[in-house]
């Protein structure tokens, strides 16, 4: 891998930051010009149909996150489980599990991906598992025996665990197809195709099977599509077996276009081992590094309590105010626009007052924001203001037509800006205090510690609900999360550390 420039496996939340000025720099490049390069690793690199390709995979994985979030985990909560702060509960617990299996099995993975010959093979039995475990989803029916919720938690946990793992593998094609002035444009590209993916879905779900039936006017049909049944929560149990189709049918260019590395003299073992090694040796050398230790160790905190947001969201908006399929459509929608915009917010924010203050801004508004939205309940507005349940609607809208529900929308959009933005802001603070000569090493290293604390949120978030019984009890931890990585930030100082 190229010494010089990093290759960060995203997560699923940042994959909504799209690297504008890269992205322009790949859509003006002279005609003819990809594909005569040198890759960053110096080969030939791959033509734009290989490079569109690899982009769209990108674009084919990423919806069924947004589907998790916003359609099948409050699905789960409510309508499979029929209880909310069980339901919380327990998808807490799915996602701890997770979260513990991810974080084993990466470093293993990660060291295949970066030093174990071709990567396609192994992306295509990721594929296949993803297809398999998002349309899988569709077998959870309402009220569940304990029997089907325990094998549907099992498919989320697959589905989460090989999603993570294909990061590691199509992250590390990058630098073997692209030059190096064109990966942050071809970057900048996947990010942007895998955000407007997710969202044309979601528009895609509400027309044909969410609105239609709810009186929005003549330009819907006047029932779901494909004769699906909304009442007996089809639509919701559909939201998997979408995905799985668009997954299967935008990863197939990649396969098909996109070159891969040539089989090496490096066997798996022989890969795992020395990567395993490397990053017991990077861990080791952050004594000398004391500065971005404290940086990774307060990025590891607060972006898992950024994650816990967005996992939890989705469960905690359908259990508190009763919303059904259609609200957390439109619920999806919205947020999504406002996490594209505060991707291009915290590129400005960085550049403006620079990356510590930026993630202060950023880290600290998603904290705020996400507290007010808690104290939002269907009989009060910010705790103290009651309002009357059964008031008549303030819109016409068939949802968010109470003063609760539209406050809580207004602080969850304020997240979401604020939340992408942090996670942009993430990645520029490595890159001002990494040393250079070790920059991909870092990277690797806040990268991995990031998937090894992917547990604490869910796993706070199920033992502080189950504790208080209560949704707005178990989501306290998220924002102590949060709160706790700004403290830690404060010893962490803006300057390039120097290699030793």
């Amino acid at each position: 891998m190229n010494q010089e420039q990093p290759i960060i496996p995203a997560s699923p939340a940042e994959n909504l930051v799209a690297d504008a000025e890269g992205l322009a720099e790949l859509f003006h490049a002279p005609k003819g010009q990809v594909g005569d390069e040198i890759s960053a690793e110096g080969g030939r690199a791959a033509s734009k149909a290989g490079q569109w390709g690899w982009a769209l995979y990108e674009a084919a994985r990423d919806p069924n996150v947004l589907f998790q979030i916003y359609i099948i985990s409050p699905f789960f909560a409510t309508v499979m489980m029929s209880d909310p702060v069980r339901g919380q509960i327990v998808w807490g617990q799915i996602t701890t599990y997770s979260g513990w299996i991810a974080a084993a099995l990466a470093p293993f993975f990660g060291a295949i991906a970066d030093k174990g010959g071709p990567r396609k093979p192994w992306l295509a039995v990721f594929s296949a598992f993803m297809v398999l475990s998002f349309a899988g989803t569709y077998i959870g029916v309402p009220n569940s025996s304990e029997t089907m919720i325990l094998l549907v938690g099992a498919i989320v946990v697959v589905n989460n665990v090989v999603f993570e793992l294909s990061n590691a593998f199509h992250a590390s094609m990058l630098s073997g197809i692209a030059s190096h002035s064109r990966i942050g444009g071809l970057s900048g590209l996947a990010f942007a195709l895998g955000n407007a993916s997710g969202f044309l879905l979601l528009i895609l779900f509400f027309v044909t099977l969410m609105a239609p039936g709810a009186q929005y006017g003549n330009w819907l049909p006047s029932a779901p599509m494909f004769g699906v049944d909304a009442t007996t929560h089809v639509p919701e149990r559909l939201a998997g077996p979408i995905s799985a189709v668009w997954m299967l049918l935008l990863a197939i260019p990649l396969f098909l276009f996109t070159p891969d590395r040539l089989r090496g003299t490096t066997t798996w073992w022989q890969a795992m081992k020395g990567g395993v090694g490397s990053l017991h040796r990077t861990i080791r050398s952050l004594r000398h590094y004391r500065n971005v230790a404290h940086y990774i160790g307060a990025r590891a905190i607060f972006n898992d309590g950024m994650t816990g947001v967005l996992t939890f969201s989705g469960i905690y908006a359908a259990g508190t105010f009763g919303w059904n399929a259609l609200d957390m459509t439109a619920y999806g929608i919205e947020l999504s626009i406002f996490a594209a915009l505060g991707g291009f917010f915290g590129s400005w924010l960085d550049d403006n007052v620079g990356s510590k203050r930026a993630l202060f801004i950023s880290i600290g508004g998603t904290a705020v924001s996400f507290a007010l939205a808690l104290t939002m309940g269907p009989d009060r507005v910010f705790w103290f203001f009651p309002v009357d349940p059964q008031a008549a609607p303030l819109t016409p809208l068939h949802v968010f037509s109470t003063w609760p529900e539209i406050f809580y929308l207004i602080m969850l959009d304020v997240t979401a800006f604020c939340i992408v933005a942090g996670y942009a802001n993430t990645r520029t603070m490595m890159a001002r205090i990494a040393p250079a000569e070790k920059m991909t090493e870092f990277f690797g290293l806040m990268s991995f510690s990031g998937t090894a604390a992917t547990f604490l949120a869910p796993m706070a978030v199920a033992w502080l609900t189950w504790w208080t019984q209560s949704q707005r009890g178990g989501m306290i931890a998220v924002v102590a999360l949060l709160l706790a990585g700004l403290v830690w930030l404060n010893w962490v100082k803006e300057e390039r550390a120097v290699a030793v």
